[in-house]
Order: C-alpha cells, then sequence, then structure tokens
C-alpha cells in the first residue's frame, strides 16, 4: 500500500511543476543565506581568534558555507529539472535522474539538520575554548615589547572596554596574575621589592586592575587600586558592591555574544531545513505522479503520486533484502581449501609440446 497517495490531473502536475520551479530558485536564494551566514560566524571567530585556545570551534561555520554552496547547486539543478516537467515528453530527459536526484537531496537535508543541531550545541566548545585563550591573553598582557604578544595589551583592553567586563570570570582574575611589566616597576623603592620577594614565583601581585575594567557609566572617579583596601580610599567598601568596575567576566560575556549569533543561525538553518523537505515532498510526488503518467500512456490522464510505493515496513525490508543480496554476491566460496578454482570444469584439451605426447611416467624403484 502506497504511503500518502495522492491523485493528481494533468492541470495539478503542472501546477506543481511550476510551484515547485519557484521555490527551488527560493532554495538558491536560501542556500546563499547559508553560505553568507557561515562566512559571517567564521569572520567573528576568527575576529577574536588570540582570545580563543586552539580548540575545534570552525567545524559549524565550515560546515554552513559547504551545505550552503551544496544548496545552490541543488536546487539549480532541481529548478531546471522541475521546469521540464510541465512538459511530458521532457521529462523522459530527466526520469533516470530523478530518483538519484531525490536520494541525494534527502541525505543532504538530513546534514542540514545536522548543522542546525550543531548550532546548538557548540556552546561547549566555545566555553573552553574562550576560557583558555582569556587566561592565557591576561597572562601576556605585560608583554608589550615582546614580538608577537605586544598587541594582546590592546586587544584585551578593547574587549573590555567593548562587552563592559573585566578579567576571565570577574575582576578578581587580575590579582592572580603580574599584569604589569617589571620594565615599568621602580626596583629602587622598598615596597616593590619586597612584594617581588613575598611572591614565591618572584612576580609583582596587587589588587588592582587595568583601566580598561573601570565603569565609564560611575559617576565617581575609577578605582582600579588597593580595591580591597577600603581604608585608602574615602567612603568606600569594596564589600558593598558599590565598585566602579565592570563586574562580569569577559568570558561569561564573549559566551553570550557568540551563543546569541549561533542559536539565531540555527533557527535560520532549522527553518531552511523544514522549507528544504517540503521542496523534496513535492519533487517525489512529481516524479512518481509524472512515472504513472508514462506506465498509462496518456499524458493528459489522472495519475497518482506517493511518498513510498509501499508501507514503511516494506521498504524497509525490501532495501535490506536488496543489501543481503549484494552481500552474498560479493562473498567467494572457500570450501575446498580457499582456492574457489577448484572443482571449475574446463574445456580446454591439455598441450604437451610439438608431438603432443604425454610425458611417460618413471618407475619408482622399491
Amino acid at each position: 500500500m502506497a504511503v500518502l497517495r495522492v491523485k493528481f490531473t494533468k492541470t495539478k502536475r503542472d501546477k506543481l511543476a511550476q510551484v515547485l520551479w519557484i521555490l527551488n530558485w527560493i532554495s538558491v536564494v536560501t542556500g546563499a543565506i547559508l553560505f553568507s551566514l557561515g562566512l559571517f560566524l567564521k569572520v567573528e571567530i576568527n575576529k577574536r581568534g588570540e582570545l580563543m585556545a586552539e580548540r575545534n570551534v570552525q567545524y559549524v561555520p565550515n560546515m554552513l558555507i559547504a551545505v550552503g554552496l551544496i544548496a545552490c547547486a541543488i536546487n539549480f539543478l532541481g529548478g531546471k529539472i522541475c521546469y521540464d516537467c510541465v512538459d511530458t515528453t521532457k521529462f523522459l530527459r530527466w526520469k533516470l535522474i530523478m530518483l538519484p536526484y531525490i536520494i541525494f537531496t534527502f541525505f543532504f537535508t538530513f546534514c542540514v539538520l545536522v548543522g542546525a543541531l550543531m548550532c546548538y550545541t557548540m556552546r561547549g566548545e566555545l566555553d573552553e575554548a574562550l576560557n583558555l585563550g582569556l587566561t592565557e591573553a591576561m597572562r601576556f598582557y605585560k608583554d608589550t615589547d615582546t614580538p608577537g604578544r605586544c598587541f594582546l595589551k590592546r586587544t584585551v583592553d578593547m574587549l573590555q572596554i567593548e562587552f563592559q567586563c573585566c578579567g576571565n570570570n570577574g575582576y578578581k582574575d587580575w590579582f592572580q596574575i603580574q599584569w604589569i611589566s617589571n620594565r615599568y616597576l621602580d626596583m629602587s623603592q622598598k615596597e616593590v621589592t619586597d612584594r617581588l620577594r613575598s611572591n614565591v614565583e618572584g612576580k609583582y601581585l596587587m589588587d588592582g586592575v587595568p583601566f580598561s575594567c573601570c565603569n565609564i557609566n560611575s559617576p565617581r572617579p575609577c578605582i582600579q587600586r588597593q580595591i580591597t583596601n577600603k581604608t585608602a580610599h574615602f567612603n568606600y567598601d569594596h564589600q558593598t558592591g558599590e565598585l566602579n568596575l565592570w563586574v562580569k567576566g569577559c568570558r561569561q560575556a564573549l559566551l553570550e555574544y557568540y551563543t546569541h549569533i549561533v542559536q539565531s543561525i540555527g533557527l535560520t538553518v532549522l527553518i531552511t531545513w523544514l522549507f528544504e523537505l517540503s521542496v523534496l515532498t513535492g519533487v517525489r510526488y512529481l516524479q512518481t505522479s509524472l512515472e504513472n503518467v508514462l506506465r498509462q500512456g496518456d499524458p493528459n490522464s489522472e495519475s497518482d503520486g506517493w511518498l513510498l510505493e509501499n508501507s514503511f515496513m516494506e521498504t524497509a525490508r525490501t532495501n535490506l533484502n536488496i543489501i543481503k543480496s549484494l552481500g552474498k554476491n560479493n562473498q567467494i566460496d572457500t570450501a575446498d581449501n580457499g582456492d574457489p578454482n577448484i572443482n571449475v570444469p574446463t574445456t580446454s584439451k591439455a598441450h604437451y609440446g610439438p608431438d603432443n605426447m604425454p610425458p611417460k611416467q618413471i618407475p619408482v624403484a622399491s
């Protein structure tokens, strides 16, 4: 029994072909949109690549770019096929191609669905990459005179100003690292040398943050030194939460930024998948209805169209039997010591040289 059988007249088949031609061209545009979204996400990730560890976070934009290009090619071909299917005689040139086209497009739409799900699952990789990358960037913040790292101070400062954040998880992360280079420390001061000697690793640690952590919306002048010393500043207590620093960590700020982007892209890809699936369903109905018209021999007659000629179980059983038969045909009979050529009859006669005489048997001495 056919699955979702629908009866088509000549007029309905022609209208279906025309509508599918338009929808395939719309799908070409959606493919270009997927390509653009993948390119946009790749640029956004590369824009702050120095703040991310070497993690596999590029697989989502790469897949979106590939899916977008393939979608443009597939739907361009689909539009051509549907345009020709308005004329039953022109359908003959595509008859042998349409079924492989539908099968390939079905697996392609599955890849589109996988791409949509990947957009929602890349948050974990982004979180880990940002955590490790920001930690490294903060550690090299002071190395303004080191080749390859001299740009990190500006990068981190611009990040904290743009995203209104401070540190990796918060402003206290700056207390755990030396973010001022030794070249800017006055070693003649006893306070500086004592602080360096008091640290096991010889680092100059203090309860201060860079200027870019200052909250520009605070009416009070920024307190970025001796943050935990409430006696060092008038009418100040850092434990009351009245800090004029950005409280949110940059990892959280960037993670929210990228999560919003990938979830929006994921929703777009999911809608595209539903649209592609609907177009594929229409092409399947068009293909089966036109093949039934050819069987009937009358191009103006009514014909049935369906998604599957048999039920799901029967179709699965038939395909499984085909796979099993292919496997059996590829097996080699190894019953006789593994040699498939044993017991194979031959019609050729033995040739014993120019005289064509068999050799004499040499008696064995007893």
